[in-house]
């Protein structure tokens, strides 16, 4: 057996089967390039679904969690310490926000922005107790906790985990109307992706974003912009809901905030809003740890460059025009904004996963007929076209 075969079939035999990852097993990655133990090596066009948006093992982020591991990496929340003010206060300057909730993984995030949206609805808008509901996307993909598929609408993801949280109502991506006919007195939050990216990069109608705006702001409702995939750089600015020039009451944000290095999410809200919360009432033992704090504030520092989102505009214009020379007959439609693309087939899109794979090229579909493209923000131009000349042909099978 080869080394390949060995490692897969130990976690195979081992491991849950709660993924179908690519028949590869990776060794070591630097900036958009991968390496896997036989030694061949792939252009990574996934970026760890923007996990990896500044490229695998970053120097300047290594870098900082380097000084930080050789310093203090973890005091729980008991005590302070010399990274954590430090941090709260440039996120919270990123996002033009007042406070920061620090947690780790994305789902956590989420879980977290909910519950802030509940308590704050019963404390401050005065929805009677028990009463909020908070509005969600058909489409939506937010996380995997038992509340979070609750209100999805994936059968992968929601089936055979009930009873489900209530307090959650489902409307249409993109419908104006049906968000409006939905809302009441009792909406205490509208939870929105501002691209939907499981789903398929799915970009809403040109003005959804500001019509969300306007009504939550009309209503008295937060508007929650789940940023975690589509923020950061990801979509040309540093967060996608800027597109429509639009401001939402609560950031969450994560996945390119731990630098591609270790979980780290953050909520991002007003004093207003962050301020309903006291001491006891939610935590985190490893949310705002000093090794956390201290890849986060690089990935802030680089970020107010403005380097990588000026990046992921102008190579997006380039990823988007060769997407758009696909022939008709390959490609059903093309989705997304920066470097973040959902190619939609005509048919499976997992054998063309497998065939780029084999041409040097890694990409992931999902739900069956997309093929999601997100390189790393740091990709070279002739590496871009690298890919994509290879996923012509992959797709001529």
């Amino acid at each position: 057996m080869t080394a390949t075969e060995q490692l897969r079939a130990m976690s195979e035999e081992h491991s849950a089967h709660n993924y179908h990852p690519l028949p590869i097993v990776v060794a070591n990655a630097e900036g958009a390039w991968l390496t896997d133990v036989e030694g061949n090596r792939y252009l990574d066009m996934l970026a760890a679904y923007s996990a990896v948006n500044f490229g695998h093992r970053n120097p300047r982020l290594t870098a900082a969690a380097r000084r930080q591991l050789d310093r203090v990496t973890l005091v729980s929340r008991a005590f302070d310490h010399d990274q954590f003010g430090p941090f709260v206060t440039e996120l919270a300057e990123l996002c033009g926000k007042d406070m920061v909730l620090p947690m780790n993984s994305g789902a956590e995030a989420v879980e977290t922005a909910l519950k802030t949206a509940r308590k704050w609805g019963y404390e401050v808008k005065g929805v009677p107790a028990g009463q909020a509901n908070i509005i969600t996307f058909e489409g939506n993909f937010h996380g995997r906790t038992t509340t979070i598929v609750s209100f999805s609408t994936d059968p992968d993801a929601k089936d055979s985990y009930g009873p489900y949280t209530p307090g959650f109502r489902t409307v249409p991506y993109g419908d104006v109307d049906a968000l409006k006919a939905a809302m009441d007195a009792s909406t205490v939050g509208v939870l929105i992706e501002p691209i939907q990216g499981e789903a398929g990069v799915n970009v809403p109608p040109s003005g959804f974003l500001r019509a969300v705006r306007e009504l939550c702001t009309a209503n008295g409702t937060l508007m929650i912009a789940d940023e975690i995939q589509s923020g950061l750089g990801r979509t040309g600015t540093t967060f996608a809901v800027e597109h429509e020039d639009v401001v939402p009451d609560v950031y969450i944000l994560g996945k390119a905030l731990g630098g591609g290095i270790m979980p780290v999410s953050a909520v991002v809200a007003d004093r207003d809003v962050l301020g309903v919360f006291k001491p006891g009432q939610h935590g985190s033992t490893f949310g705002g740890n000093p090794l956390a704090c201290a890849i986060g504030r690089e990935v802030i520092a680089m970020l107010r460059t403005g380097e990588y989102q000026e990046r992921s505009r102008t190579l997006g214009a380039h990823l988007h025009e060769r997407l758009g020379l696909l022939p008709g007959d390959l490609v059903r439609e093309v989705r997304g904004r920066g470097l973040w693309a959902g190619v939609e087939l005509h048919g499976r899109a997992r054998p063309v996963s497998e065939r780029l794979m084999e041409l040097g090229v890694l990409a992931k579909e999902t739900h069956e007929t997309t093929l999601r493209l997100a390189p790393p923000l740091v990709i070279e131009r002739e590496d871009l076209d690298w890919a994509l000349d290879r996923l012509e042909t992959a797709l001529k099978g």
